[in-house]
This record gives structure tokens, C-alpha cells and sequence, in this order.
């Protein structure tokens, strides 16, 4: 125990306890005084700052009132009665501000004849009740989350073995453990259930003693992170804190291998690695596709876009990446150009969704990404070139505050031999580094932790087109290969998680295709295309150690977190190349696991052949977009500007046409 608050002053009898989502407000309910009293704390969670600030008086509802919980924003209360054997609802004008409680209705719950204690779980479907007549929990499932009107009886949960005089009850965020204590006993029982707030589930685990406090528990319960459990014992009229080692470990800690939140984001972390390598080497092979299927232009510059960015690292590496002489390539040839500089550019915008399993939560995934690289070809119509990648990934996991948060970087060399004269080989080289934010959701509180991953990764694809006509047929089998190392991290806090450095193996085999056609317009040439692979992700099993920062000697693994999965993925895009040095790219992608979700990509991009007076850039920093047209006439630069403002809560867009001379 840490410390006790005594509420004698106001309640004399005290039999219920509850807290609002911070901590920062304590009420306390008893049957001498029929009221709610509400008391402030200065810090969270913290019985040595409360102090009293107000009572509301229930009697015209129940004169033997028991205990009063709150709805997640605090504008429902509910009290329990044990006089009517009834749940009394009130709306409040103000979140957890008993002060402007208004009576709403009343709800019978005469399954316990003389009731002591409600509980909800934290949507609101489900209610709980205990107490001491029939000695057990009993369950309710609500049709609208928070109306006691919508309540249904469901079953009951005997704790006769362990106590006969249920006075208090309390659950884990989850509901997969309860407690419950009472008289007989003078202890806190602890319970499993296999399947959250489900009470038929529960399995009874071992007690805690509490007589060196209290010999008359009549309520308990949790800070909303589980880091330290409060008692109400109406022998002294005290409210007791303790402090515990670990997420509500009364008697043992929670296994956060068995939490599907924790287990969703320790896969979305290893997902994600291995993504970020796919999704590194996709634009890379993308430019390759390109050159193939547009292999007679004379110039190779595709998504022919300046980039400039606020950030002097980037700047630096854009303009190392990108040879200011190469925008001058405006041959009018009809020959593929050797020896020149060529560069490009990839956009992408990507969604997925992985579906929950019985060990693992829903994952919603968003992800933005650009790609600029350079290229050169080689009298033996071979192509080197380097690319640079940025991209940030989104995760949200289940239907809790849990999120990851991913800012990457990565730095491929590529190469296109030919293997006589259709069939080439393209491999890659690469190196990454990322960085991620991570959420995790502990009931209404969260924690948060930062993690630094390394990579390193290859791709090797043989391709080799069939053509007749104006259509080509292009089979190809293509290898992943891959290694990611991801720091140890620790989330904030005592009771909080530490997770050990992982490894993270990739091998991905793929074999699939690509059909394409060519049709000229009038104004250019229109390149339809199709796409697609089948894959199978057969990388090594990986493991993650997690253990209490509080209690280090006991270690959870996560294990199996990669299996090997099939997938399918198919695109559909096109090119079209206008005769004026205008050409558009555009597809987009799907990729479905043959088991537990997809990802949708759409990526784009436009070209435009420089030509001398005319330059089209586009401008990118953290926090805005810009693209500018300039071209040059009779002695007048004309500059056409578009801003958007990229982290702007409402749309901020503007455009300016400027006129300028030098004289």
C-alpha cells in the first residue's frame, strides 16, 4: 500500500468507488448520505492531493444507494440501489461534474436481490452487477451502448467458492481478467477469462489479502493505465492505494502476448519492415517496366519533375541525385541516347486493411511515398542507376488508440543487363533507415515508445518479351531478399513495456507477368498495360522478447510473428506520351493476401521534356507542396505558382501568376 484518504467527513458508510479517465476526479458512495461525492485531485490518481468539492443527493431515487460509474465521457451517471434493486440514469450537463445531474429513468436489476456494485465495459454494451444475495456476477448485454433501458439479462458467474459476501468488482481494460472482494474473504480474487468480459469464461486464479487494511472491502478498482489499484474498506472510511509492478498484477501480470492490441502492433512493426522493402523496389522495377515498354523514345526521362525541398540534407542529395545538365537533354532523335544522364520520379498513395484474427487485432493502413532516382545507359544497351525513397506509413490498430507512426528513408543502386535481345536481368542494392512512433492504448491512458530500424536489402528478376504485333508479353520471376534490425525500446513510465532488439529476415519469391499494347493518337501514344504476381513470403520465423520494465526477471516472447503467407497482386495502368514533350503515368494496384486483408496503391506521375526557357518543378518540404511552370518570353520570365498546404486543418490552397524582367 502507498497511501489512504479517509472520506469520513462526508460519507460514513461508504460502499462505492470510481474514478473519471485521468484520475482527476474521485467520487465515493454510501448508503448513510444517499449522495454521490465528487472530490478533485490535483495530480491523477493521486489520494494525497484530493480534496472535496461537492456532493449530489440520489435519495428520490433509492434511499440505500451503492455505487455510481460513468458512461467514457462522463455525461451519463449511473447509481446503483439497493433498496429498489435498480440502476438510476442521469444525464450531466458537464463531463463528470455531478453538479448538473439531471434524473433520467430507472432499470431493474432483481436477478441480484441485494446489489453493491455496477460495472460497464468500456463500450457501454455490456453491464455488470454483484452482490451479496446471490453471490455472483451477473451479465447484461445493452442493445445502445450506455441506455440501462436496452439492458438484458445474459448469464451469471458463482464466486461463492471464493467469496460469499461479494461486495466490490473491478475488470482489466480488456476483460480479460476480474476481481472481485468482499467480507468473507477480506481479500482481492482474481479471475481469467478466456474471452474478454464474457463472465461464463472466467477461471479463478488465486487472492490477495487486504486485512492489514480493511476488514469491510466493499469496492475496488484501477487507474485507467492498471498501474494502481484503489480499495474502499468501509471499517475505517478509507480509500486505499496501491501500487503494482505490472498492468493490474494483483497476483500476476498481464501476458501482453495475449493482448490482441499488443500482438497487432509487435506484427505491424515486423509487417512493416518487410513492406518498406517491397515498397522500395517496386518504383525502381517500375522504371524498368517503363524503359522496356517505351525503349524507342529518345528521351528517358519519365515523371520529369525538379524536386526541391526545405530540408539542406535532401537538397543536397536531390541535386547530387539529379545532373542540372540532364534537363537539358532535348535530342529530337528517333534513337535511344547512350551516355546521358536520365532522370525520374515516383508518387504513391497507398491503403490497406488486414483483418483481425483470434490472436491479433484489425490494422488500417495508409501510406504516402516518393521516389527519384537517376539512370544511365551504356553502349550494350545496359542501365545503372541510383534511387532515393521517402515515405511515411500510418497504422491504426484495432479500435483502440493503439498507431504506429513511420518516417523512411532508403537508398537503392539498380542495374538492367540484357541476356541477348529480350530477355534482361534487373538487380538491386539497397540500404534504409526508418524511425517510428509508436501508441499503445492502456484502457483510456496510452503509452509511447520510439523505435530505429535498419535495413538492408536485394532484388534479382529475370524477365524476357514475346512480341507480335503491338502487343508484348513479358514473363518474369523475381526474388526479395532482405535483413532488418529493430532497436530495443522502452515505452514510457514504470509499469510499462520493454521490448529486446528483433531481427527481421525477408524472402519473397514472386513469378507473374506483364501485358502491354501501344496505340497512337493524333496527339501521341497511348501504352496500356497489365500486370500480375504471385507471391509467396517464406522469410524465417521472428521472434520478440518483451518484458516489465518494473519486473525484468519475467521475460513473454512473441513467436511465429512471420508465417509465410500467399499473395496476389495485380495492376493496371497506362502511359501516354504526347508529341508535344507531355507524358502522364498513372496505375493502380492491388495486393490481397489469399487470408487476411489487401493493399491498394495508386501511383502517378507526369513528364515533361525540358526545353530551353521552360522549367516545371515541383517543390516538397514537411509542411507544403508546390509546383511552378516558368517559361521564358521575348525577355519576360512568366511564373505560374500553386501552394498547398499540407498539414493545414482546412484546405489552404492559393496560385499566383507572376510577370518579371531583368533590366
Amino acid at each position: 500500500m502507498v497511501d489512504s484518504f479517509s472520506v469520513n467527513s462526508e460519507e460514513t458508510t461508504p460502499n462505492g468507488l470510481s474514478f473519471n479517465n485521468d484520475g482527476t476526479k474521485m467520487f465515493i458512495v454510501g448508503h448513510q448520505g444517499d449522495d454521490v461525492n465528487e472530490y478533485t485531485l490535483s495530480t491523477g490518481f493521486d489520494l494525497s492531493t484530493a480534496t472535496f468539492v461537492d456532493s449530489f443527493d440520489v435519495s428520490s431515487e433509492d434511499d440505500d444507494a451503492r455505487h455510481a460509474q460513468f458512461n467514457q465521457n462522463g455525461t451519463k451517471m449511473f447509481v446503483l440501489g439497493k433498496e429498489n434493486d435498480r440502476v438510476c440514469e442521469y444525464t450531466l450537463d458537464t463531463g463528470f461534474d455531478v453538479s448538473t445531474a439531471t434524473f433520467v429513468d430507472c432499470a431493474s436489476v432483481s436477478e441480484e436481490g441485494k446489489p453493491d456494485e455496477l460495472e460497464f465495459s468500456p463500450d457501454g454494451t455490456k453491464m455488470f452487477v454483484v452482490g451479496e444475495s446471490g453471490d455472483d456476477i451477473n451479465e447484461y448485454t445493452l442493445s445502445t451502448a450506455f441506455d440501462v433501458s436496452t439492458a438484458t439479462f445474459v448469464d451469471s458467474f458463482s464466486v461463492r467458492s471464493e467469496e460469499n459476501v461479494p461486495m466490490g468488482l473491478a475488470f482489466t481494460y480488456d476483460g480479460t481478467k476480474m476481481f472481485v472482494t468482499g467480507w468473507t474473504g477480506e481479500d482481492i480474487n482474481e479471475y481469467t477469462l478466456s474471452t474478454g468480459f464474457d463472465v461464463s469464461t472466467a477461471t479463478f486464479v488465486d487472492s490477495f489479502s487486504i486485512t492489514d487494511q480493511d476488514d469491510e472491502p466493499s469496492s475496488l478498482t484501477f487507474s485507467s493505465d492498471g498501474s494502481k489499484m484503489f480499495l474502499l474498506g468501509r471499517e475505517n472510511n478509507k480509500v486505499y492505494e496501491y501500487s503494482l509492478t505490472c498492468y493490474y498484477g494483483v497476483i500476476n501480470c498481464m501476458d501482453p502476448t495475449s493482448d490482441k492490441d499488443d500482438v497487432a502492433s509487435v506484427e505491424a512493426q515486423t509487417e512493416s519492415a518487410k513492406q518498406l522493402i517491397q515498397h522500395t523496389t517496386y518504383p525502381v522495377l517500375n522504371r524498368m517496366e517503363w524503359l522496356r515498354r517505351n525503349s524507342n523514345n529518345s528521351n528517358l526521362t519519365n515523371q520529369n519533375i525538379k524536386f526541391h525541398f526545405a530540408d539542406e540534407i535532401l537538397t543536397s542529395l536531390s541535386n547530387l541525385m539529379i545532373p542540372a545538365s540532364s534537363s537539358s537533354n532535348n535530342s529530337s532523335s528517333a534513337e535511344p541516347q547512350s551516355g546521358n544522364w536520365s532522370y525520374w520520379s515516383e508518387g504513391a498513395v497507398s491503403i490497406g486493411k488486414i483483418r483481425d484474427t483470434l490472436t491479433s487485432s484489425e490494422k488500417n493502413i495508409s501510406a504516402t511515398a516518393i521516389t527519384i532516382g537517376v539512370d544511365k545507359r551504356t553502349d550494350n544497351n545496359r542501365m545503372f542507376g541510383l534511387a532515393l525513397r521517402f515515405g511515411i506509413d500510418d497504422i491504426d490498430i484495432g479500435i483502440s488508440k493503439n498507431s504506429l507512426d513511420i518516417d523512411a528513408v532508403s537508398l537503392t543502386l539498380y542495374e538492367t543487363r540484357p541476356q541477348g535481345e529480350d530477355i534482361f536481368i534487373d538487380s538491386l542494392l539497397g540500404i534504409g533507415s526508418f524511425k517510428t512512433d509508436i501508441v499503445n492504448a492502456v484502457g483510456s491512458s496510452s503509452t509511447k515508445g520510439k523505435r530505429d530500424g535498419k535495413q538492408i536489402f536485394s532484388s534479382f528478376k529475370i524477365r524476357e518479351t514475346f512480341k507480335k504485333n503491338k502487343l508484348n508479353f513479358t514473363p518474369n520471376i523475381k526474388l526479395d531478399l532482405g535483413f532488418t534490425s529493430l532497436s530495443d525500446y522502452s515505452e514510457n513510465g514504470s509499469t510499462n513495456l520493454k521490448f529486446d532488439r528483433q531481427n527481421i529476415g525477408t524472402i519473397i519469391t514472386y513469378i507473374g507477368g506483364t501485358l502491354d499494347s501501344s496505340s497512337n493518337l493524333r496527339n501521341g501514344t497511348f501504352k496500356p498495360y497489365f500486370e500480375y504476381d504471385y507471391f509467396a513470403d517464406i522469410s524465417p520465423s521472428s521472434e520478440q522478447k518483451i518484458s516489465y520494465i518494473s519486473d525484468t526477471s519475467s521475460t513473454y516472447t512473441l513467436t511465429n510473428i512471420n508465417s509465410s503467407t500467399h499473395n496476389f497482386m495485380s495492376k493496371l495502368g497506362f502511359d501516354f506520351i504526347t508529341d508535344s514533350g507531355w507524358d502522364f503515368t498513372s496505375s493502380y494496384q492491388r495486393t490481397q493476401n489469399k487470408e487476411y486483408g489487401y493493399n491498394d496503391a495508386f501511383n502517378f506521375g507526369v513528364n515533361y521534356i525540358s526545353r530551353k526557357n521552360i522549367e516545371y518543378a515541383m517543390f516538397l518540404d514537411s509542411n507544403k507542396a508546390l509546383i511552378d511552370y516558368k517559361r521564358k518570353i521575348n525577355g519576360f520570365d512568366i511564373t505560374f505558382e500553386s501552394n498547398y498546404s499540407l498539414k493545414s486543418v482546412i484546405s489552404d490552397y492559393d496560385a499566383r501568376l507572376k510577370v518579371s524582367s531583368k533590366f
